[in-house]
């Protein structure tokens, strides 16, 4: 049978109070009485006799221990009881402080290496994914029925033509604000002519395939990584590995093809987007008819210009394709992880982009091309 706890005071030491009964979860209210009762303060309190002793009483002890200006550390108890005890007084009266942030030196230091090293394994994680693609491509082109013509198709609409009056409309734009800057400079020296090499040479040869690149970074990156990150959370890529079928040749591949076959395209209207954007200003500000402004253009601007900017669309295509896929398999399963990992490819891919487009700036020009 069951004591109900109670406390008692001792008659030798009217200070010293007595807990005898069995202070369980059963006797909860009887405890909850207790504490309301409690007096303002006692000298010492003496647990031996309590009988039996689980969590809730151990909290309940605490609590009635504190109210009477004491702590559970203070409470004598049975030798088995003691480990419950300092569990529950470890919880309940020392609660763990948040430790101090370091924002010093060392931590800054610290943290660098950190960002440092995973820096260096999404590198070689892209490394092997563009192995792993390349292999699954060639088993592709060596069987051409195992290509999935209908996904491919529908990934360059979704990538290609889905972005054509996007792409279209910031080139444009830009264009017509490097014209405009152009033509405030070059007036103070006489030669507003030269709006148009100016607006041709930085479309052709970088602005065009850089603006689509950006675009379509935050917007096919991110719209890949998704995807294949929430059929990752389903466990439907597990499903695609246990009916034998090969997840790079089933995901990877259509997205990347599709995207090979359409920033070229998406390219070149930029490129035409953007000289539109100029044209467009230098008739409107600088009294130069169209005809005046695209035979200027013809005789001018080489063809080479056009080849350099078209001759980095196919890369920048590549690059976008594989950190999305990469980033959406690296999803670990929950709605956040989605979330960080779509962060993260938009990231990287505009960065990456960005860092391809400078060096091989630098290449062309030290080629003379």
């Amino acid at each position: 049978m069951s004591e109900a706890p109670r406390i008692d005071t001792s008659e030798r030491h009217p200070g010293i109070l007595i807990a005898r009964g069995d202070w369980t979860l059963a006797n909860a209210r009887r405890m909850l009485e207790l504490i309301e009762q409690a007096p303002a303060s006692a000298a010492d309190i003496d647990g031996r006799d309590i009988g039996r002793l689980d969590s809730a009483g151990a909290m309940m002890l605490s609590r009635y221990a504190v109210k009477v200006g004491l702590g559970l550390s203070t409470v004598d108890v049975r030798p088995e009881h003691q480990p419950l005890t300092g569990t529950v007084r470890a919880i309940c009266e020392n609660p763990p402080r948040e430790a101090r942030k370091d924002y010093g030196f060392n931590r800054m230091l610290e943290r660098m290496g950190y960002a440092v090293e995973d820096y260096t394994r999404e590198v070689l994680a892209l490394v092997g994914f563009l192995g792993l693609t390349l292999k699954s491509a060639a088993g592709v082109l060596l069987r051409p029925a195992r290509l999935r013509i209908t996904p491919t198709v529908h990934h360059m609409e979704q990538v290609g033509l889905d972005a054509v009056p996007l792409v279209m409309l910031l080139s444009f734009m830009v264009g017509a604000v490097i014209a405009f800057l152009g033509a405030t400079v070059l007036r103070d020296f006489g030669a507003e002519i030269f709006v148009v090499e100016l607006v041709g040479i930085a479309f052709l040869r970088e602005f065009a395939v850089l603006l689509t690149a950006i675009l379509l970074a935050g917007r096919t990156a991110s719209a890949f990584t998704a995807q294949i990150g929430a059929m990752q959370s389903g466990e439907e890529i597990d499903a695609i590995r246990t009916l034998g079928l090969d997840p790079i040749e089933l995901l990877v591949l259509p997205r990347l093809f599709a995207l090979l076959l359409m920033l070229p395209l998406l390219t070149f209207l930029a490129m035409v987007s953007g000289i539109a954007g100029g044209m467009a200003v230098s008739v409107a500000s600088l009294g130069m008819s169209p005809d005046m402004f695209l035979l200027r253009l013809q005789d001018t601007i080489e063809i080479r210009h056009f080849w350099v900017g078209v001759s980095k669309a196919p890369i920048f295509a590549a690059v976008i394709a594989l950190i999305g896929c990469l980033e959406g398999f690296q999803v670990q399963g929950t709605a956040e992880s989605v979330g960080e990992r779509t962060t993260s490819s938009v990231v990287q891919t505009i960065s990456l982009v960005i860092l391809i487009d400078a060096f091989a700036a630098m290449w062309f020009m030290e080629m003379d091309w």
